[in-house]
């Protein structure tokens, strides 16, 4: 094995479980998040140079997940799952705890999100970046960031109230 290819290797191996994280963050569905991390490591061994000399590895990858996901979102029209599916049996890890927010409502809202503010919120709360990060990464100014962020929280926020609310 070339030393370039046990770079990338090694490379995917430390990135695969946060790449597929995000993925289904991003789009909901296991099977669909890890064909977008088999399509972001073609496209990552594709241009494996670039990479390499990138300022920022893990960024420039993240970029290639966020436009897997945009390709799918406009070649499918959405999402392959409807927002109100039940995803309780596709939790990663079941949360019992009554003092955490329901995962499957929380992605449940989160799936009513247009792709963009998703990928702001995903990156910016899930994943953990700074405004300037989610920038970079979504290739936006940070203003950008800010206004979709403020938009999805907002839409978030009337998601999760109106669930509590009667009716």
């Amino acid at each position: 094995m070339s030393r370039p290819e046990e770079e990338y290797r090694e490379f995917v191996g430390s990135r695969a479980a946060s790449l597929h994280r995000t993925a289904y963050l991003l789009c909901g569905d296991w099977h669909l998040a890890d064909d977008l991390v088999q399509e972001t490591f073609v496209q990552t061994f594709r241009h494996w140079r670039r990479v390499q000399r990138a300022d920022n590895q893990s960024a420039y990858v993240r970029r290639i997940l966020i436009n897997e996901f945009k390709r799918h979102w406009q070649r499918y029209g959405g999402l392959p799952v409807r927002p109100d599916a039940d995803h309780r049996a596709e939790a990663a890890v079941p949360d019992v705890s009554d003092e955490v927010v329901n995962r499957a409502d929380l992605l449940r809202a989160l799936l009513t999100l247009p792709a963009r503010q998703r990928a702001t919120v995903v990156l910016r709360y899930l994943e953990g970046m700074s405004e300037r990060e989610t920038a970079a990464v979504m290739r936006c100014s940070e203003g950008t960031v800010k206004s979709q962020t403020a938009r999805a929280l907002n839409a978030l926020g009337g998601c999760l109230n109106h669930k509590e609310s009667p009716l």
